[in-house]
């Protein structure tokens, strides 16, 4: 399906044209089992299993939402705000004994972020490279 773009008469108090973006999505069967791995009684978790779910396009889709570069020091952060200190840990656990990237939790104020170090991210650059979108290879360092 393709995406309706519209535009509606001028506002009568101030005359601004607005444009809109109408568009369609589903819900498909298939993603149900991911669905009930990670939304048990209806609260976001990790699951246990999550280091043989996680592939280099799941880190890569991961990152393009979740991550951000520290261009001074040149480390990856993945935001991890919503999840407990265990699931952090247990994602830390997988990105390292999957990947070797050396990552580690880092302390905020009130959560945990995941760091990738700087020492890694060429690891994670050989990852990635050929899988993470154009626009968003800057948050690899590319």
């Amino acid at each position: 399906m393709v995406p309706k773009t519209g535009s509606g008469a001028p506002d009568k108090r101030t005359g601004a044209k607005h444009s809109s973006i109408r568009f369609n999505t589903f819900s498909l069967p298939c993603f149900n089992e991911f669905f009930d791995l990670f939304y048990p009684e209806g609260k976001k978790i990790v699951p246990l299993n999550i280091g043989d779910l996680l592939t280099p396009l799941g880190l890569a889709y991961w990152i393009s939402d979740d991550g951000t570069r520290n261009k001074q020091c040149r480390y990856v952060e993945l935001c991890t705000n919503s999840f407990t200190l265990p699931e952090v840990e247990l994602l830390v656990n997988a990105l390292n004994s999957k990947w070797n990237l050396k990552c580690y939790k880092s302390k905020r104020v009130d959560n945990y972020t995941i760091r990738i170090p700087a020492y890694s991210v060429p690891i994670l650059q050989n990852l990635l490279k050929d899988i993470i979108p154009p626009m968003m290879q800057y948050k690899i360092g590319l």
